[in-house]
């Protein structure tokens, strides 16, 4: 059976695409290939004829995620100290919160990279750097360039362990309570 030209490369989108949500809402180790396969519509034994393993869909599918936050994302927020306070609140919202199949790559699989072989964890590094350089591009152009980045990785580590701990605990305002001091504190690192 012939297909249309674009097919394969329009089915290989589409299973990325499904296992970037399902990593990112259930877990790598919880999510199986024939999963994600059936939620693509498609039969197991075509993996193979996209990826080499589940660790190469891993890798694409997490460049994916935060490709298309970046994408989503830009121009979105104004310049400067404006534009990082509403980065920081957009980030620490309530519905990013619940909703981490459609969130941050890094707060929902940053756990289980770090167990994930090295090629995995530099496309990780890789996307974790350009995050680190787009905050610290509202950051006073007369810091020096180390202490910006700096800067940014403090306020991305805020960001992101306060987003983890809310969607970690139980009790609702708890939670809100924790988005909340997340922003004031990432708020302080930036002024």
């Amino acid at each position: 059976m012939r297909f249309e030209k674009g097919h394969k490369a329009a089915t290989r989108q589409r299973i990325i695409e499904v296992a970037s949500e399902r990593f990112r809402k259930d877990g790598v180790a919880a999510v199986g290939i024939a999963g994600v396969m059936a939620d693509a519509g498609l039969t197991h034994g075509g993996f193979y004829a996209h990826f080499g393993s589940k660790e190469d869909l891993v890798r694409e599918a997490m460049t994916a995620a935060f490709e298309a936050t970046k994408t989503r994302h830009e121009g979105a927020f104004a310049h400067g100290k404006t534009g990082l306070e509403q980065r920081i609140r957009h980030y620490l919202r309530p519905s990013h919160r619940d909703a981490p199949e459609r969130g941050c790559a890094a707060a929902a699989l940053v756990a289980e990279v770090a167990r994930h072989d090295p090629a995995t964890r530099e496309a990780f590094t890789v996307q974790f750097e350009a995050m680190i350089g787009r905050i610290a591009g509202h950051l006073p152009e007369a810091l020096p360039e180390a202490a910006r980045r700096s800067t940014a990785v403090g306020i991305f580590g805020t960001m992101l362990g306060a987003l983890q701990l809310a969607r970690a605990v139980a009790d609702p305002a708890l939670s809100d309570a924790i988005l909340e001091s997340g922003i004031q504190a990432a708020i302080k690192l930036a002024a």
